[in-house]
């Protein structure tokens, strides 16, 4: 291990784990505050890059077998930010689309996510965010770590047994 110039060990790991815990917190609050949780932000995120996606590509991405996230996608349904469409070239797949309504959020999920950026990262310059970024998506890639998703937080909420309690849709009026 390396030691800084003080003598004492670094603890870089452990600052990232104490910056990735109170980041996944503060953007946790940040997609309740949109009637979320990370796991349908995650997922919305997916679908909106990757529209027509199929149920079982998306059970891939997110690490899952598809028969866990169809409780998920029943959700984001339910609440008109999803449609699933019969794939017109496999009849047996359905196809994952945003809504309008899930379009919408998820514009006003890139905006909260760019305020958190700017809220985590706003003690560094512009060169420097640049730097900590390429630095630590060398760290990810060589962790083969999905950068679009969260695989913990959509991990936790696919778990038998586990019960989301979604907050209502911002501006919904409920769900």
């Amino acid at each position: 291990m390396d030691t800084p110039p003080n003598g004492g060990p670094r603890r870089t790991a452990f600052l990232l784990s104490q910056l990735g815990s109170l980041s996944a917190s503060l953007f946790a609050q940040r997609t309740r505050e949109l009637g979320l949780t990370p796991s349908d932000a995650g997922t919305l995120r997916l679908i909106g890059r990757s529209p027509g996606l199929s149920q079982r590509t998306l059970a891939d991405r997110l690490g899952a077998v598809p028969s866990r996230v169809v409780p998920l996608l029943d959700s984001l349904e339910s609440r008109g930010l999803v449609e699933r469409v019969r794939s017109r070239t496999d009849r047996r797949n359905y196809e994952l689309h945003l809504t309008d309504a899930g379009r919408n959020l998820l514009g006003r999920l890139r905006a909260a996510a760019e305020e958190h950026e700017k809220q985590l990262l706003g003690s560094l310059t512009e060169g420097q965010c640049a730097e900590l970024a390429g630095l630590l998506q060398i760290v990810a890639d060589s962790h083969r770590l999905d950068a679009d998703l969260h695989r913990d937080a959509v991990q936790d909420s696919l778990q038998p047994g586990w019960k989301q309690d979604r907050p209502p849709l911002a501006g919904s009026g409920g769900r």
